[in-house]
């Protein structure tokens, strides 16, 4: 993840229309509301299998949350940015095949790790560059690398398939060891969240993807630089998910061409889900974590309580359109609180 030397500054984030800022507070409740949603659903499951919450059983909630929370946390740095990137799915899987591809060679697992976020910053760079400089829709560009690296990772990969005979065995330990409950996989994506959700809420630049979220005519008034901003959004999330695609082959040591397929969905669902507006501006990475966290946790819950995976999807299909439909309507309702408001103020001001 890039980020500039600046020094954190005591000064208040570039202002940014009221309405935001009450919408950023409501956002904040629904983020404490799924947390205790999320404790509720992992207790009821408990309490109906009292094998769901073993120390095995909260290691593996935690890994398999891993992967998803750390593509969500660079997916919410986009989406404050008012943009979106569909590919981050097909960002992993090439990712995690140039890392599997080099430690198959016999290189050395910190090398593949770095070339595996070298490669998600090249795509995010080509993201950045066509959404920013040629003021593409990001959703039209974005679903055009979507595929377009899909086809590259066909034809390099082919038929071949990575596995975990082929990796170092300290590697893919890694992805399964840890201290105690907590895997390391989730220790070292905990601190890209901390360190990601300081930044944005510390350093100037970092605040300038809110202000560009909630005005983009505004923010280039006040004399944010979009296009860079935008340009460092995306590198960011794809050099987030990047390294995804290598815990990915720590944590499951097998990667071949359908590696990643799909995953953009549900990784959109748990930004939205998690808070973060789709119409820029509002939200937080812890959000979009819980997000994650959220999704990842009725996978785990379904198959426990005896209900097929297959109806997984479409419950996240089902939670965006609540979310989305939830932020509309609340946005809606403080626009007009605020309108009301400021009529009357001028109402007493003329009187």
């Amino acid at each position: 993840m890039t980020m500039t030397a600046e020094q954190p500054t005591p000064a208040t984030a570039p202002e940014a229309p009221s309405t935001t800022g009450v919408l950023d507070r409501v956002l904040k409740v629904r983020e404490l509301a799924i947390a205790v949603v999320l404790v509720v659903m992992l207790t009821a499951t408990q309490l109906d299998n009292s094998a769901f919450l073993s120390q095995q059983g909260i290691k593996d909630l935690l890994l398999n949350a891993t992967i998803l929370v750390l593509v969500a946390v660079g997916q919410a740095v986009v989406v404050i940015t008012r943009n979106v990137d569909l590919s981050v799915g097909s960002v992993l899987g090439i990712s995690a095949f140039a890392a599997g591809d080099l430690l198959h060679g016999g290189g050395n697992p910190v090398l593949a790790v770095v070339v595996a976020v070298a490669v998600g910053a090249a795509f995010g760079v080509v993201n950045g560059l066509l959404v920013s400089l040629g003021q593409v829709p990001a959703l039209v560009v974005t679903l055009g690398t979507l595929y377009i690296i899909r086809g590259l990772d066909s034809i390099w990969i082919g038929s071949r398939q990575i596995t975990a005979a082929d990796l170092p065995s300290g590697f893919t330990s890694f992805g399964h060891d840890g201290i105690g409950v907590v895997p390391y996989l989730a220790l070292l994506t905990a601190v890209v969240l901390v360190a990601a959700a300081y930044y944005l809420r510390s350093y100037r630049s970092g605040r300038d993807m809110y202000a560009l979220g909630s005005s983009p005519e505004a923010a280039r008034l006040a004399g944010v630089p979009v296009r860079k901003r935008i340009l460092a959004a995306y590198v960011t999330c794809g050099a987030l998910a990047g390294l995804a695609g290598a815990l990915y082959l720590a944590r499951f040591g097998n990667v071949d061409s359908g590696t990643g397929n799909g995953y953009e969905l549900t990784v959109v669902s748990a930004v939205v889900v998690g808070g973060v507006a789709f119409t820029g501006g509002s939200g937080s990475l812890y959000g979009a974590a819980l997000g994650a966290l959220l999704l990842t946790s009725i996978n785990s819950v379904l198959p426990s309580i005896g209900v097929s995976s297959v109806w997984v999807q479409a419950i996240d299909g089902v939670l965006l359109l609540l979310a989305i439909a939830v932020d509309r309507v609340v946005a809606l309702r403080v626009a007009g609180l605020l309108r009301k408001r400021a009529a009357q103020t001028r109402s007493a001001h003329h009187g």
